[in-house]
């Protein structure tokens, strides 16, 4: 278990650290687009796009850092609604939504791994990912449409993985009662990757990453990301998990590049499914950045690596009550 001190969501010295450096990098930045704009030191568009941009996290921030705050029901909550949001960006734009059984079944997929998480049932949580595989694997067959059989069924079992058995990994880490500052550092963590990954690309240049794959990423932005986002896991997660076998700094270094290729490989994953289908984004909910999985892609990988990682070492929820909702 993590670790925590007794009292309510700000008694952990790393929640109310995350919340306050949130918000202050939210004020200086909305300050230094203000002196942009007013020394007219960036060209129109370019303006209009960091005040999207900006605007956009003033409302996501809250979405995202709220429910955390507020206790475990709301953090699965949450995650729940993000995954099904995820979901529809997904099934619109490869057209799943057409094959109604597969699409509803993957709806039900997601809403049955967030309730195991709910219930705090680890048996039913793991088991639901193989369980998925084989109803999606069999469900059109009834049909009599063997044609396009491999492609919508794959489709499906991926929509599972990753919006469903993916995502619900955070989420179940809500079980623990010292969940929040960890939670509150990957939610902060992967924002913090994909800037140092830009930030480093535009500063240092060089040779492209994965051309074909995402033509904007550098590899020197790919290594910064790495040093920047492993340098602050690391140092924050020695707060975190000191007194456990995984506040050694040679694991909490390895978990910090953990965050970090993790993050990238799901930017880089979003990145293929949307150059296959010859699309920019998977949405315009959120401006400025696109839709909503185009957001929240890091943490589409970054949720399990974790959870299962900080899980050998330490444990989730050992000592809190089980099947709270079956059990009784």
């Amino acid at each position: 278990m993590i670790p925590h001190p007794e009292g309510g969501a700000f008694a952990h010295p790393v929640t109310t650290g995350i919340i306050i450096a949130t918000l202050a990098v939210l004020g200086v930045s909305g300050l230094a687009i203000l002196w942009l704009s007013k020394s007219g030191r960036a060209k129109p568009e370019f303006r209009r796009e960091l005040w999207l941009r900006w605007g956009s996290w003033c409302v996501l921030l809250p979405l995202m850092l709220g429910p955390v705050l507020l206790g475990r029901e709301w953090t699965i909550g949450a995650v729940t609604v993000l995954s099904l949001f995820c979901y529809r960006e997904y099934a619109r734009a490869t057209g799943l939504f057409r094959e109604r059984v597969l699409s509803a079944m993957v709806v039900l997929g997601i809403l049955a791994v967030n309730f195991a998480a709910l219930d705090h049932w680890y048996g039913f949580f793991v088991a639901l990912w193989p369980l998925m595989a084989c109803l999606l694997g069999v469900a059109t067959i009834p049909l009599d449409r063997p044609a396009g059989y491999i492609q919508r069924t794959a489709l499906a079992m991926l929509a599972f993985m990753l919006f469903g058995a993916g995502l619900a990994h955070l989420g179940y880490m809500a079980n623990d009662p010292g969940y929040r500052p960890l939670v509150l550092l990957l939610l902060t963590a992967v924002a913090l990757n994909d800037v140092a990954a830009f930030t480093s690309g535009k500063l240092i240049g060089g040779p492209k990453l994965l051309p074909a794959t995402s033509p904007n990423k550098t590899v020197s932005g790919s290594l910064g990301a790495v040093i920047v986002t492993t340098t602050l896991v690391a140092f924050v997660g020695a707060a975190i998990f000191r007194g456990t076998p995984l506040g050694n700094p040679v694991w909490l270094v390895a978990m910090g590049a953990l965050v970090s290729v993790a993050g990238q490989m799901g930017d880089l994953l979003l990145s293929s499914i949307k150059r296959d289908l010859g699309i920019k984004d998977m949405g315009t909910v959120l401006p400025g950045h696109g839709g909503v999985l185009d957001r929240f892609n890091s943490l589409l990988l970054v949720a399990p690596a974790v959870f299962h990682l900080v899980g050998y070492f330490v444990g989730f929820g050992l000592s809190a009550p089980t099947r709270v909702i079956t059990g009784h």
